[in-house]
């Protein structure tokens, strides 16, 4: 009986809910840390620059010697006659091809090979050239994807502000259908004003259930990027006050210094010139050098049977000289050459773009950071006016159309409040990433 009862303690147990585990509370930084390790075209972009460093170093030990190790049997058949040589003490059958040099033939050599060229030095140098080129594209990816997690992040935030907002206009339009229905009921007020209230106390409802429609998507769309099940529970960490914006001398400094933008465009252009100049390489001559050492003897073993020594070497240089190519070559170069203007062009687009953006990014952060006091001001003044106009309306000195007016004009301003607190982070985090800062 004590084990059935201890039994049923267990089921009974198992059987009630668990508590829900508390949200995790995110910093921006373990948002972005998180969204890095699951975004799949930042980890596409990251692998393709560590591809390319490889390259790079592929490139390199092309400019290096190689050395081969070459075995071989070659059986050809005799021609059943016999050599005037005597191998052993013995005549040796001949073989049917004249190209082979015995019947039995082993080949047991190590080969050296070395080509000295202009393509080889232009082939590292378009390897740099790409991989820096990857580097900086991966890092465009990486401020690319920052910037949309800044852009979820505090619309998560805003969305919690606005629903607060929508549920405090709410709570105060309740409030006031009260004083209307208590008001009509005394004699006092319209059943008009009950009215309006109530279609005011309808409006904030749907207010509300589109703020919680919208904070629960950027939920979503930030987990999406953060995490394998987009419906993971999380939290935003609070923010005491919204960071400084920087000077600007530092920031165009740091822009100047650490642009993504300008170093793929950079790259681009010393990956056009690698190309005109593997171009020319091919009106130039090559000088491939070779060095072999091993046997090349009817028998596997470093002397003959008469004693005669098979091991040796043999060495050769070879000077291959361009003449006639239909002007294949000289074509190529000028491909090369229109290519490279292009790239020039794009490199200036790269350099005024910076000096665009530089100033817009600052300039919105700047604006957008001035305006956060003038928003708090506004709230403090739609607080202060719907207090004195509901006070008015109980004294019967105001109007419904008043108090419904103030409590709206006090959404506004909160709402207001909630999107120029985004509009100041996305524009500082542009600023930012335009940096290499974030």
């Amino acid at each position: 009986m004590l084990c059935v009862f201890v039994g049923l303690l267990h089921v009974v147990g198992a059987a009630q809910p668990q508590p829900a585990k508390p949200a995790v509370a995110l910093t921006l930084d373990d948002a972005i840390r998180l969204a890095q390790a699951n975004e799949p075209s930042f980890a596409a972009t990251v692998a393709e620059s560590r591809a390319t460093a490889l390259e790079r170093k592929d490139a390199k030990a092309g400019l290096l010697p190689s050395v081969v190790y070459h075995n071989q049997y070659l059986f050809t058949q005799s021609n059943h006659t016999f050599a005037a040589t005597v191998e052993g003490g013995r005549p040796t059958s001949l073989p049917v091809f004249i190209a082979n040099n015995a019947v039995h033939e082993y080949y047991s050599q190590a080969s050296v090979n070395e080509t000295l060229g202009l393509a080889g030095a232009a082939a590292v140098r378009l390897a740099d050239a790409n991989a820096a080129r990857a580097q900086a594209e991966a890092e465009i990816a990486r401020r690319g994807l920052v910037a949309t997690v800044v852009g979820l992040y505090y619309n998560i935030r805003s969305g919690a502000e606005k629903a607060a907002a929508a549920q405090e206009g709410l709570d105060e339009s309740n409030r006031f259908v009260d004083i209307t229905q208590k008001r009509e009921a005394a004699g006092e007020s319209a059943h008009a004003d009950v009215i309006k209230a109530q279609l005011e106390q309808q409006q904030r409802q749907r207010e509300l259930a589109d703020a919680i429609l919208a904070r629960e998507k950027a939920n979503l769309e930030l987990g999406v990027l953060l995490y394998p099940d987009p419906g993971t529970q999380f939290a935003i960490a609070d923010e005491a006050i919204p960071p400084a914006l920087p000077g600007r001398q530092d920031v165009e400094a740091a822009a100047r210094s650490n642009n993504p933008e300008v170093r793929s465009a950079l790259a681009a252009l010393q990956a056009s010139e690698a190309e005109t100049q593997a171009a020319w390489a091919g009106l130039l001559p090559d000088l491939a050098l070779n060095y072999t050492y091993g046997i090349d003897a009817p028998q596997w073993a470093a002397n003959g049977l008469d004693g005669a020594r098979n091991l040796g070497y043999s060495a050769s240089a070879t000077v291959d000289i361009p003449i006639w190519d239909w002007l294949t070559s000289a074509r190529k170069v000028k491909e090369a050459h229109i290519r490279a203007a292009a790239t020039r062009v794009a490199l200036t687009a790269a350099q005024r773009r910076l000096l665009a953006d530089l100033t817009e990014f600052y300039n919105e952060a700047d604006t957008a950071r001035r305006q956060l006091a003038s928003l708090d001001t506004s709230i403090a003044d739609a607080r202060e006016s719907l207090r004195l106009t509901n006070l008015r309306y109980v004294n019967g000195e105001g109007t419904v159309l008043e108090v419904v007016d103030a409590q709206s004009t006090l959404v506004s301003a909160e709402n207001a409040r909630a999107d120029g607190l985004v509009r100041y982070h996305v524009a500082l985090a542009q600023l930012e990433t335009l940096t290499g800062r974030l």
